[in-house]
């Protein structure tokens, strides 16, 4: 796997991941996410593990969609795991993320959730 920029803040992983959605790299996405993350998409379904979340990403990216940085909300830290999350900026639900420090004091997802709807929505 190439060398990535390494998200050094819990926040610094939505950036990247913007960055490389937009460069249309799916293993630069799956290097943002632990071994075993799980990521609930596509909506309804999970995606468990890193290769599994860059085959996904491959398949999303291939339509070539485009990502627009969104603010973030506090970030929450507790320890070693952190949650993240962002309002989306059509304004539908939001997005939510839980990070793990690393050994090396690098963040990656365990957990992604990137959207969730209003009930009854």
């Amino acid at each position: 796997m190439p060398e990535y920029e390494k998200a050094m803040r819990p926040e610094d992983i939505t950036r990247l991941f913007v960055e490389r959605s937009n460069a249309g790299d799916a293993a630069g996405l799956a290097a943002l996410y632990e071994e075993d993350a799980v990521l609930a998409y596509p909506p309804g379904e999970r995606t468990v593990g890193r290769e599994a979340i860059r085959a996904l990403w491959e398949k999303v990216l291939a339509n070539r969609p485009r990502f627009a940085p969104e603010p973030p909300l506090p970030t929450l830290v507790s320890g070693d795991i952190a949650l993240t999350s962002t309002p989306p900026s059509d304004g539908a639900g939001a997005r939510a993320q839980v990070v793990r420090r690393q050994p090396d004091g690098s963040w990656l997802r365990v957990l992604d959730q990137p959207e969730f709807v209003t009930p009854g929505s």
